[in-house]
């Protein structure tokens, strides 16, 4: 199922920050690698992001070395045949360590809850939400997110 992208919305240069000086608070990249979920953007631009939307991991690693955003949203697609590790999500999530101040919320299929249940062993996710997601539920975590600070 291919999805459209909305446009990359430029906004404001001059942006209210967190804690972490180079994280903007109104800011939210979306990492939508295989979908199968319509396109959050108006959502997350109607909750006030400004919003970037990348179709990998490499290109979201990318991104948040040059402009850490507030909110990341990406999948967690558990890939048995990886050697070392069980989704290309624990890469951006290992980066996005390095930025406390940024809250990463997941989709996920059920299926995969026991793989995802061990990389929460290791890594910190403000949020998951299991497919199908609903907007609702979407729109309250992305609420949440921006009340943790």
């Amino acid at each position: 199922m291919m999805t459209q992208f909305a446009p990359l919305c430029t906004g404001s240069t001059n942006m209210s920050h967190t804690n972490d000086s180079s994280i903007a608070t109104n800011t939210l990249l979306a990492v939508f690698e295989q979908g199968g979920y319509p396109n959050f953007a108006p959502l997350y631009q109607a909750e006030g992001f400004r919003v970037s939307q990348v179709t990998s991991v490499r290109k979201a690693m990318s991104r948040l070395k040059k402009a850490p955003p507030r909110v990341i949203v990406a999948e967690f697609n558990y890939q048995s045949d990886f050697r070392d590790r069980m989704s290309s999500l624990e890469s951006l999530l290992a980066a996005a360590q390095h930025h406390p101040g940024i809250r990463v919320i997941a989709f996920y299929e059920r299926e995969t809850r026991p793989q995802l249940d061990r990389l929460l062993q290791q890594f910190e996710l403000f949020e998951t939400l299991a497919y199908p997601i609903e907007e609702e539920s979407l729109r309250a975590a992305l609420r949440r997110a921006v009340a943790a600070g």
